[in-house]
C-alpha cells in the first residue's frame, strides 16, 4: 500500500462530509442511514436522498464483495509506480456500494465477487484519509 495518497488529489472536507474524511483518519468507515425510512447510504449527504430527512453517521463493518471494476495502465497524472490502478465498486455489506481502489492485490486477480475489506492511505492533510479496499483473509 502507499506510504500516503499524495500526490494524488486529497477530497475536500466541507461540513457535510467532514466527519466522514476524519473518521477514516482514525481507521473507521461511515456511512449515513435514516432514522425514518432505514436507508443507509453513501455518499455522505446529511439528508436521505429517499425521504429527506437528517440522517444519521453508522459505522460500517468495513467488508464488502467487488460488484465491477476497471483498470487504469497508464494516466498522465497518476504516480507511475502505482501503475495499472483497479477502480472498482465495492459492495458494501451494509448495501450501498462505493467507488474505490483494490490495493494489495495483482490486478490479473481481481474479480467480480471477491470478497475485501476496508484499509485507510493516509494524507500529509491530518484529518483526511482515503478508504481504499483489500483482499479480505
Amino acid at each position: 500500500m502507499p506510504e500516503t495518497w499524495e500526490p494524488r488529489p486529497v477530497p475536500p472536507a466541507n461540513p457535510e462530509t467532514e466527519r466522514f474524511w476524519s473518521a477514516a483518519a482514525d481507521g473507521t468507515l461511515l456511512l449515513r442511514e435514516c432514522p425514518d425510512c432505514g436507508l443507509v447510504y453513501h455518499y455522505p449527504s446529511a439528508l436521505c436522498p429517499d425521504c429527506f430527512t437528517e440522517a444519521e453517521w453508522r459505522e460500517a463493518s468495513g467488508d464488502g464483495t467487488v460488484y465491477s471494476f476497471s483498470l487504469l495502465r497508464n494516466h498522465g497524472d497518476w504516480p507511475e509506480d502505482d501503475l495499472p490502478v483497479v477502480f472498482a465498486y465495492v459492495e458494501l455489506e451494509e448495501g450501498p456500494r462505493v467507488i474505490t481502489n483494490i490495493l494489495d492485490c495483482p490486478p490479473q486477480d481481481v474479480e467480480v465477487g471477491m470478497d475485501v475489506t476496508v484499509a485507510f492511505v493516509p494524507t500529509d492533510t491530518e484529518d483526511v484519509a482515503i478508504p481504499v479496499f483489500v483482499p479480505a483473509e
